[in-house]
């Protein structure tokens, strides 16, 4: 069984393969498309021949018989990336659609096609993030006559290794905080096993939902004056914490600023802080961001 599917995914590989090196030699005999199919061969060079494949809609299984044909005159292929070192195992897939006029005239747009991002769901904001690269202050710059696909995807993977780590930095203070709440809820020997599970959930749990309006009492954010450069700006923030589980709620508190939830790298974060005996931290590392924020215990 192991061997029949085996065979039958390399199989498929191969097909789109040769489907794609096809069209990339009908590209080459217009010369104004030259450029497109020569970009498409180093994408191909760069991440692998099997990562880069011909987009098809839905369609019936009696239509992925016949030959792929695009139904306009835009081209479209898909492409799996893989996130930054560490999470290399993370893939996510980008759709890319080259305008007839690209790129002599007009940029390439792209899209995420992924679902997931690892175990967490994209959601509207990684995925507008992605559409605006080419058409966002924040963005990718594009030059007429350059083809820039490639820089778009880079950008791509360091929005999307952003977002991910963010996310496995708020699901790590959840699991913190509801480990606290348990240690919590064994010290409260006056009240019955489960009227002390419904008090800590309706009282001393902390919520980590994303988007919140105010900070908690006794939290208070430093800001340092912003940094311009190549027209893209970056704010420092620095913030004292006594738990793990106050982190998401600095980052919920953050991105609920629209300004900063509709940036292209919203938030790179480092924080750190002992609980008893245990020290516990968390980062978020990227080459571009327009907030920093380093946290630390609180005295």
């Amino acid at each position: 069984m192991f061997s029949s599917s085996s065979s039958s995914q390399s199989s498929t590989n191969e097909d789109d393969v040769l489907e794609l090196a096809d069209f990339v030699q009908k590209l080459f005999k217009n010369p104004e498309q030259e450029a497109v199919a020569s970009e498409i061969e180093v994408l191909q060079s760069i991440y692998g021949e099997n990562a880069v494949k011909l987009w098809r809609p839905p369609r019936t299984q009696q239509d992925r018989k016949s030959n792929y044909k695009q139904t306009d005159n835009t081209i479209r292929y898909e492409v799996e990336l893989s996130l930054l070192s560490p999470h290399e195992d993370v893939t996510v897939r980008i759709l890319v659609s080259l305008p007839v006029a690209y790129p002599v005239s007009s940029p390439p747009q792209l899209q995420l096609l992924s679902r997931y991002v690892g175990a967490f769901g994209a959601d509207s904001g990684l995925f507008g993030c992605i559409l605006r690269t080419f058409i966002s202050v924040d963005g990718v710059e594009w030059t007429p006559d350059t083809v820039c696909v490639f820089d778009g995807l880079q950008s791509v993977v360091e929005r999307c290794n952003v977002w991910y780590e963010n996310r496995l930095s708020m699901e790590k203070a959840g699991e913190l905080q509801r480990e606290d709440a348990k240690e919590h809820s064994g010290r409260h020997t006056d009240i019955p096993p489960i009227e002390a599970e419904n008090h800590i959930s309706s009282q001393d749990a902390i919520s980590i939902e994303p988007l919140m309006n105010s900070l908690p009492e006794g939290l208070e954010l430093f800001m340092a004056e912003p940094i311009t450069d190549r027209k893209s700006v970056f704010v420092g923030r620095a913030c004292r914490i006594s738990h793990p589980s106050e982190v998401p709620l600095v980052l919920s508190h953050l991105m609920a600023d629209r300004r900063i939830s509709r940036a292209a790298h919203p938030i790179i974060n480092a924080w750190r802080c002992p609980v008893g005996s245990v020290l516990h931290q968390g980062t978020v590392s990227s080459s571009h961001c327009t907030n920093m924020m380093f946290i630390s215990r609180r005295q």
